[in-house]
């Protein structure tokens, strides 16, 4: 089973493939088989996608998985019921059940990361990051991570268990998380930035002429600056599209000079 794999540093998040039976679903699985025909190592998914169907495509596309490919995928979020709309839940026992049911999706003994969704307000943090680590014990999981959390609640976290990964929303643009960030730097615990590229697209300036110097798109050197801003940064952009997954691949091999990623970071420097 592998560790936390270092290498390519640029994941795939899954969450926008289509898992309605038909063709989009065929054009899924195709996207998802491409990204590890093209190295990635690290698959990322949730039961909150498609509740469970996105879990289950991936194991349809890629069971048996190759040795060096980790997929995570998270838990904590219940599904509508009746009238009831989706809510954060991180009750220890809805938290196991989540856990089983990964696993009977995914085809799998142990879920080699199982990242917390959102911390629930209602309930103790040491109860829920404490059910995963029991639950790590037991051999259902592998290694553990959070999403969405402060310094305060990392640092909570682990006095109760080691954690691997930090899965905030992190981006050129949008800065909110940097304490988050510097705190997994200082710790070495893999940040995995959600939404990675899309706000910086939309960034005319600087980002444009960056990308006509370096003959890149606007996406690959957002994701170039994300690469170069810390070594534990691993960025899982999505996508349904094979051209977008290979375009976004790419940007590993985009090398920004100090003065052309001093200019991006003064976009949005944090005040």
């Amino acid at each position: 089973m592998p560790g936390f794999p270092t290498e390519p540093r640029i994941g795939f998040g899954a969450m926008r493939l289509t898992t309605a039976p038909g063709p989009l679903r065929d054009a899924s699985v195709a996207v998802a088989r491409r990204a590890v025909e093209l190295g990635v190592t690290l698959i990322d998914t949730a039961h909150l996608y498609g509740w469970g169907a996105n879990e289950s495509l991936l194991a349809d596309a890629l069971f048996p998985y190759p040795d060096d490919l980790l997929i995570a995928t998270k838990a904590g979020v219940a599904p509508p019921e009746g009238e009831r709309e989706a809510r954060i839940c991180g009750q220890p026992a809805f938290l196991r059940d989540q856990v089983d049911e990964s696993l009977r999706r995914l085809r799998v003994d142990r879920l080699e990361l199982l990242q917390l969704h959102r911390v629930d307000p209602e309930v103790p943090l040491a109860d829920q990051v404490g059910t995963l680590h029991e639950l790590r014990l037991a051999g259902k999981i592998g290694q553990i991570g959070l999403s969405e959390v402060t310094v305060q609640q990392l640092a909570d976290a682990r006095r109760i268990t080691d954690i691997a990964t930090v899965q905030n929303r992190y981006s050129m643009l949008d800065r909110e998380y940097e304490d988050v960030l510097n705190a997994c730097a200082a710790a070495g615990i893999a940040f995995l930035p959600w939404r990675p590229v899309a706000p910086a697209v939309t960034a005319a300036g600087v980002v444009a002429a960056v990308a006509t110097e370096t003959g890149a798109t606007a996406a690959q050197v957002s994701l170039a600056w994300l690469l170069a801003r810390d070594p534990v940064i691993r960025p899982i952009p999505g996508t349904a599209s094979k051209a977008h997954l290979e375009e976004n691949l790419a940007a590993a091999r985009v090398r920004l000079s100090e003065q052309q990623w001093n200019r991006l970071d003064a976009i949005a420097r944090p005040q």
